[in-house]
Parts: structure tokens; sequence; C-alpha cells
């Protein structure tokens, strides 16, 4: 019997997050003859996001139901997630780099006394040994490690790793599994979102980012215009959400969100190095800026120095005209 990676999905408003998929193909690459389980928590019928990750690779998927999971507490999932290890005895487990993955994998880590590769953004084979590479030092640099015993355990940055092909001729179980979720110290009552709605900042593949030359709050009415003819999102440097221009949801950089899109169009941004420590490993940059001497356009592939009240209204009729 192959060896098993179990891959721990995550969903947003009953639709799983882009990063599942990212996961399986990270675990293919970890061991390639591995049984891919996933593992699903929630409180509504799960079946159908089953069927999903099998279409993109799962084998199988455990999917555990109960009402103390309808909403993320690290207590619930915490559990859940350790009653699937222990049964399934894995030879790895993957998970994506999100806010809920960056809280709940080091707790299943410390319980499972093993150690942890979090953010990585690739990963191949060395021997029979997967090598995991990720980012240190604010993104100037990386680092390739290993798990030389014990679980390989992981977590992917998104938009790193690309989903493997869309199958929908796989076949597998969803496994409904019945545990009893105990001991919850924390009541989630009620969630309120202050980011738009749409595309999820942290796994769009084109972000429009503000800062402080965008100038108010009105001034990102453009933006998010922009970021809806491209079908993407909008984020903005701490400068503009210390203003008050947007809410700190929309926060890229060292002490905000790390995105990684196709496309990364800065707008007003003078491209401090906490900012660019969230943003500089997207694969095409471009910068909107009236400073020519602007730090961004150190790092941007494509810079356009102009006043951007003039020039992002351009660039949407000139992108409408060609839809």
């Amino acid at each position: 019997m192959s060896e098993k990676i179990l891959v721990i999905g995550e969903s947003r408003d009953g639709v799983l997050r882009n990063v599942s998929f990212e996961a399986i193909a990270a675990a293919k690459k970890i061991k390639p003859d591995s049984e891919i389980v996933g593992v699903l928590f929630g409180a509504k019928d799960l079946q159908e996001q089953g069927e999903e990750m099998i279409k993109y690779g799962a084998d199988r998927v455990v999917a555990v139901k109960h009402d103390k999971l309808d909403v993320y507490t690290s207590e619930g999932y915490g559990q859940a997630a350790m009653s699937v290890i222990k049964e399934e005895n894995p030879y790895g487990i993957v998970m994506g780099h999100t806010a809920i993955g960056k809280d709940l994998t080091p707790k299943l880590a410390s319980k499972l006394e093993s150690g942890l590769i979090s953010d990585a953004t690739d990963v191949e084979l060395d021997g029979d040994k997967a090598v995991f590479t990720r980012p240190i030092y604010s993104g100037k640099a990386f680092e390739k490690k290993m798990i030389t015993s014990g679980i390989v355990f992981a977590t992917i940055r998104p938009n790193n790793i690309p989903p493997l092909e869309r199958d929908d001729a796989r076949s597998g179980n969803v496994d409904l599994k019945e545990m009893d979720i105990t001991d919850i110290r924390t009541i989630i009552k009620d969630v309120i979102r202050k980011a738009s709605e749409g595309v999820d900042l942290s796994e769009a593949n084109v972000v429009i980012a503000g800062g402080r030359g965008v100038k108010s709050a009105e001034g990102f009415q453009p933006l998010y215009e922009l970021a809806e003819v491209l079908g993407g999102a909008v984020g903005a440097s701490r400068g503009a959400c210390d203003a008050d221009y947007c809410d700190y949801s929309l926060q890229i950089g060292q002490t905000g969100k790390v995105v990684t899109p196709d496309l990364y169009i800065a707008v007003g941004i003078s491209g401090a190095i906490q900012h660019l420590a969230g943003m500089s490993n997207s694969k095409v940059i471009v910068a909107i800026n009236k400073d020519p001497e602007a730090n961004i356009f150190n790092v941007a592939d494509y810079g356009i120095v102009g006043d951007l009240f003039e020039i992002v209204p351009m660039l949407i009729e000139e992108i409408k005209q060609l839809q």
C-alpha cells in the first residue's frame, strides 16, 4: 500500500479556495506515488467540495462534519485534524499558508512533536526526499529545507505551485467521519467581513494596490474599477491604511498580507522595503508614480511616470475596448 499524504482543504462561503488545489499539486511533488487524501471540515454537506478535491488530484477525501466546525476555531479544527491524522497515520501533511493554515499547523506540529516547513513556494525531489524552497529576510533571499525524519509537514504559499489539471473523469470516495468536538473555549457569535467581496486578495492573479499617492478613500474607487475589469483584487500599502483611505484587511507588506500574483500594479506607492516584502515575488510588476525616483521603480518590470488620476482611467478605458 502506498504511503498517504493528507491535504487539508479550506473553503470560504462553501467554495473551496484555490490554495486547496495547489496543496494537492504540492503533495504530488513531495511523493509522486503516494495516496493523496483530502481532508475537509465543516457543518454543512461536504460531498460536493470533496468531489472537487478528487477532480483536482485527490484519491479520496475524509470529511468531518459537525455543528462546531461551521466556522474556524483552533480547538475545533485541531481536534478534528488530530483525529484524522491518528487514524490515517500519514507520511506527510500539506495545507495552504493562509490565515487559518498559519494558526492551525503550528498547533498540530506541536501535538505531533513534528517539524513544520512554513510558507513554501516550491517543492522538488532530491532522491526520495522532498526539498522545500521558502523565502527568508522579507523575501530578499531563499532557503531550501527538508524534513529528515518524522512527518513531512508543510504549508504552501498561495499562487506559487500551479494546481493539477482538473479531470472530471476522476472518481473517489468521500467518507463522512463522525466525532465529538468537545472543550471549545472560543465561541464565534458573528463574522463581519470588512474586506470587499469578490476575488480573495491573497489568491488573486491580478492585484491593484494603492498607496498614499491615492490621497483619499475616494481615490481608491478607480482602483476598484481597474480591478473589476481585470478580474483582480485591490490591496494597499500600510501608508494608505494608516491614512484611513482603506481598511487594514487590504494591507500588503511585512506586517500585512503576502501576495504573489501574475500581475501586480502599484499605484501611488513609493516602495518602502516593508511593502516590497509583501509583493516583490509577483511575476510582473507595473508601477505608476509621478516621482521618477520612487523606490518602487527599482523592482518594477514596467514603470509609468505620471499622474495616476489620469493614467488609471485611461487604462480602464483601453482594457474595456479590448474586452
